[in-house]
């Protein structure tokens, strides 16, 4: 058995994304989101660090008519000055990475590890737009999915309230939300995925008494 190394990884890096459909061959990003935290989900960077970038929408990029219908604001802003293109967004990821866990190792299995809900999903839109923001991840995922699929099982009925202001920063007090829950915004979302998994690590794998 292969000891664990003393330099395993010590930081998730909580990640989500909104597209402009969900064919994610021919899918292209409309918002990146980031916030660091350690094992023990906690932030590691002050808030203001925190990455939320929109990004800009190319006229030949045609969003799915649910995103037209559900995401104007959004796509409004990928539309407008504001916006970065994905090079900057790869290069602000990046160095967000860098700034709490150091240039990224040789080895693989010591990088942060990419978490959040179906975060196999962003993993796939890491690969195809953010090559420097991926060489800093673990080959590891941690997909907050497969907690709340058990919870379902063992608990069916209780789901975690995702649109729950109260509930996410009960369970994760460093929460930085919108007056009104916005949902299908990523850095929102990120935020509540970090609460659900701390919901899960008291209510899911308490030990019984």
């Amino acid at each position: 058995m292969t000891k664990p190394s003393d330099n395993a990884y010590k930081f998730y890096i909580w990640f989500d994304t909104e597209y402009t459909n969900l064919e994610l061959e021919t899918s292209w990003l409309l918002q990146v989101a980031a916030l660091i935290t350690d094992t023990s989900l906690r932030r590691v960077l002050p808030q203001e660090d925190d990455v939320r970038l929109t990004i800009r929408l190319p006229d030949d990029k045609k969003p799915s008519p649910w995103v037209e219908e559900n995401l104007p604001d959004l796509l409004k802003a990928c539309r407008s000055p504001g916006a970065v293109n994905i090079d900057e967004a790869d290069t602000r990821l990046s160095a967000y990475v860098d700034a709490a866990a150091g240039l990224p190792t040789e080895r693989e299995d010591q990088r942060p590890v990419l978490a959040g809900n179906s975060i196999h999903e962003d993993w796939w839109l890491v690969r195809r737009f953010l090559p420097r923001f991926q060489s800093r991840l673990h080959y590891r995922h941690l997909d907050v999915t497969a907690f709340k699929l058990e919870w379902k099982r063992r608990r069916p009925g209780e789901e975690f309230e995702k649109e729950n202001q109260d509930i996410i920063r009960r369970y994760f007090t460093e929460a930085v939300l919108p007056v009104s829950s916005r949902r299908h915004d990523a850095y929102y979302d990120l935020q509540a995925s970090i609460a659900e998994m701390a919901f899960y690590r008291r209510h899911l794998f308490r030990q019984e008494t």
